[in-house]
């Protein structure tokens, strides 16, 4: 389901969300606390603390060419707004390398932040950059993450993006999934919501939308992020390093 903050959405009429069939585990009703009958079930008569859940919405999946159709039709303008929701196999990497190809938008300077991502996302992240379709990367990803991956993906992400002094990588103790970046048009998209790069079981909502004081707020915000917990170090050039050795210092008694 998909919802633009300004214009018509006939355009959009066509995209059907999809919930998969996602699979709700059996929980003893009993022992939270539920009234139940002889067979198991709530009793309907009786008011208690806690709701049953209700049975999963089932339909087609959606899949990378739905994410495809999905970044086809979701051309933000200057102002506009889009909110998305998708299912849970909906890969939201996938939805951002054909945003910007199908569109052929080149993001200048991208920031991502996420709590976790997959070796799929890793190797569309590099193409991206590989033609051309980003500039330089800042990466945001979770203690949680790195924990995990520290012997797997960790290196592969960093051999795969770390080329020409074109990406940095943070690990810092966030939650976040946020995606800005400018355009080569001065466009400043932000992408936010709950979905991480690569795909859940959960249904996930996102909002894109073209927004210059949020890519701002968010900028500063991760730039301190990035500043205190990059894990690359980088050569400074010939005009930085010479600030820094001649620039004075001055310290309060």
């Amino acid at each position: 389901m998909v919802k633009k903050k300004t214009q018509d959405t006939d355009d959009l009429a066509d995209l059907k969300v999809d919930f998969g069939d996602i699979a709700i585990p059996e929980v003893n009703l009993a022992a939270l606390g539920f009234d139940t009958d002889e067979a198991g079930d709530p009793t309907p008569a009786m008011e208690t603390r806690y709701i049953a859940p209700k049975p999963p919405v089932k339909g087609m999946p959606v899949l990378y060419d739905r994410a495809k159709d999905l970044a086809r039709d979701l051309r933000v303008g200057n102002g506009e707004r889009f909110n998305v929701i998708v299912s849970g196999n909906f890969v939201f990497g996938d939805f951002l390398h054909a945003y910007l190809t199908q569109h052929h938008i080149r993001a200048e300077r991208m920031t991502i932040t996420t709590l976790s991502l997959s070796a799929r996302n890793i190797d569309s992240l590099k193409r991206l950059m590989e033609l051309g379709y980003i500039g330089t990367l800042d990466m945001v990803l979770s203690i949680y993450f790195y924990g995990h991956e520290r012997w797997q993906l960790i290196p592969h992400l960093y051999k795969s993006l770390d080329k020409d002094n074109r990406f940095q990588l943070a690990i810092a103790g966030i939650h976040t999934k946020i995606i800005f970046f400018e355009t080569n048009e001065g466009q400043k998209i932000v992408i936010h919501g709950s979905a991480n790069l690569r795909s859940s079981v959960n249904v996930e909502q996102f909002t894109i939308e073209e927004n210059p004081e949020l890519y701002d707020f968010y900028g500063e915000c991760f730039s301190k992020v990035m500043e205190r917990y990059a894990t690359i170090k980088k050569p400074l050039l010939a005009n930085d390093l010479w600030k820094v050795m001649t620039t004075k210092r001055f310290y309060n008694p």
